[in-house]
């Protein structure tokens, strides 16, 4: 039962992430994004390469991170949500600045919309 739960809270999750980077993409002109399935694959892969790459290059920069007061790591997010696009057909971002605040709005839409989900339904 708990295992069932969890993997309900996983799609869950993957589909509030989906809908967030649709809603990103909605919001900025230089995010791209072809139908939800190209969402839920981009939503897959920037999970993957958060869970590796980002945490060893963040990891290696932490130097330069703790320099910059933490700003490096919008900076690292971007470069992750860049990457993801490269991966992704159907996903693409047209440069750096449009990788780094979508990096934010994401980041504050999906925060919205995983409030209002816990307030509805747990």
């Amino acid at each position: 039962m708990l295992l069932q739960h969890y993997v309900i809270q996983l799609i869950i999750t993957w589909i509030l992430s989906a809908c967030a980077l649709i809603l990103t993409s909605k919001v900025l002109n230089g995010i791209k994004l072809n139908g939800f399935g190209a969402a839920l694959l981009s939503t897959f892969v920037l999970g993957a390469l958060n869970a590796t790459i980002f945490r060893v290059l963040w990891f290696l920069t932490l130097p330069f991170t703790i320099l910059t007061l933490g700003l490096f790591l919008l900076v690292l997010n971007g470069a992750m949500l860049k990457l993801t696009a490269k991966l992704v057909n159907g996903f693409k971002i047209d440069g750096w600045l449009s990788a780094i605040v979508g990096s934010i709005v994401l980041s504050i839409t999906q925060s919205i919309l995983y409030f209002f989900y816990r307030r509805l339904f747990e």
